[in-house]
């Protein structure tokens, strides 16, 4: 079986890092956006386009499943590509949900993305039918600290602590990492948030949530392509899936 992963950048990789440990037997292939990252400063429309031409890359390349590991592409093309594509397709917002609402007691649960994402108003509207009072909050910030590999330290710690107090002073007893560079700092949020509150991370969410609908047995292969060569590209798959690995730049006549 070979699942399809696409993110606007280097993100997704946390996702497919979980997905690698769930199924060791299948085959991936990653496609990561870095030319046009990030998603999460585009209009709606911007972010449809961009997610179904990474999918159509994904579809030629005989994928069986789709997953969805941008949070943005998420809340605004998850509906479009599920109509337009013949296979199943996962987005990472739906999971983490559902991991929410079995995890809150109080039912007052943080949010924190992208402006995008949060603006989209997509895990408010979902947690929201089920009773749940929601916070959300943008962390602009947070992506390029975890690109620069400040996961660690007094920066890292002071701008958490920026961006969290507000979500802290509202007494959630839960927190949905709306964004898949933020678990790389979910130790630091943790920190700062206290053994009251729980932080959930879509990834392995997501993992479990396509389950059933996974032949882990057969081959098991990884490629990885993006459609730029950033200068800290090398650094960051390094960081994320805690190894070097190949991976192939998509030529000019291929790029999205």
């Amino acid at each position: 079986m070979k699942i399809g992963v696409f993110d606007s950048g280097v993100g997704g990789l946390t996702v497919l890092k979980a997905l690698l440990r769930f199924y060791p037997r299948v085959d991936f292939v990653y496609l990561g956006d870095t030319a046009r990252v990030p998603f999460g400063d585009k209009s709606a429309h911007t972010v449809v386009k961009y997610s179904l031409e990474c999918a159509e890359f994904l579809m030629g390349e005989g994928v069986d499943l789709l997953v969805v590991a941008c949070n943005t592409a998420s809340s605004y093309a998850l509906d479009t590509l599920r109509e337009n594509l013949p296979v199943l397709v996962f987005g990472v917002i739906e999971p983490g949900v559902k991991r929410a609402l079995c995890t809150t007691e109080t039912k007052r649960v943080g949010v924190i993305g992208t402006r995008a994402t949060v603006s989209s108003q997509a895990y408010k509207r979902l947690l929201e039918k089920e009773g749940v009072e929601v916070f959300q909050k943008a962390c602009p910030l947070l992506v390029p600290l975890v690109e620069e590999g400040i996961l660690e330290g007094d920066v890292a710690r002071g701008i958490v602590k920026h961006y969290l107090e507000e979500l802290k002073g509202k007494h959630i007893d839960t927190l949905i990492l709306g964004c898949t560079h933020y678990p790389l700092i979910k130790p630091v949020i943790e920190e700062f948030l206290g053994e009251s509150v729980k932080v959930i991370d879509s990834a392995e969410s997501l993992a479990l949530e396509i389950k059933p609908f996974v032949e882990n047995v057969g081959s098991s292969s990884l490629s990885l392509y993006f459609t730029d060569q950033s200068p800290r590209l090398d650094f960051l798959v390094e960081l994320i899936l805690g190894k070097p690995v190949n991976y192939k730049l998509l030529p000019l006549s291929c790029k999205l």
